[in-house]
């Protein structure tokens, strides 16, 4: 389904995890030479979510999604995949080999959710130190608290 947002053609695609790096070759070679974004979303508190239903009947809704931004600058056109990624088999094939630019996207998707990528040449802890316990970005992540210590404050 392609909308149109400030002259640019934007383009939805869910696409099967098996079917990811295939999908992303096939629209390299169609001219998609920048990957604008690599992210993605923890639908945990919302498991009965709604898609369009023209691709409703396509995909098993999953708790996690990837989702992939690229961008050709010569066709002046967008399109975003969005791939399924289960909780039990939260892993998906590294995007680098066709896109490098998403080195450090799928390393902070990793550190934040917990997705692994396979075939990432480096997939270790972006934002959070090594022995970080958890995905901060993950719905079931325990909120806390990190005491603030203000510079010449009474301790």
């Amino acid at each position: 389904m392609a909308q149109v947002s400030g002259g640019v053609a934007d383009d939805v695609r869910f696409v099967a995890k098996t079917d990811y790096l295939k999908t992303l070759s096939n629209l390299r070679t169609e001219g998609f030479e920048m990957c604008v974004d690599l992210t993605a979303v923890d639908y945990l508190t919302h498991p009965g979510r709604t898609i369009a239903p023209e691709v409703a009947d396509q995909i098993s809704l999953e708790r996690f999604e990837v989702v992939v931004n690229l961008l050709s600058l010569s066709q002046r056109r967008r399109v975003r995949l969005r791939v399924q990624i289960s909780e039990s088999d939260a892993i998906i094939d590294s995007a680098f080999d066709l896109y490098p630019g998403t080195e450090a996207m799928e390393r902070e998707v990793f550190d934040m959710f917990g997705i692994k990528f396979s075939g990432h040449p480096d997939l270790t802890r972006i934002l959070m130190p090594e022995d970080w316990q958890g995905h901060p970005l993950r719905k079931d992540y325990a909120s806390g608290n990190i005491p603030v210590q203000f510079k010449g404050a009474a301790s």
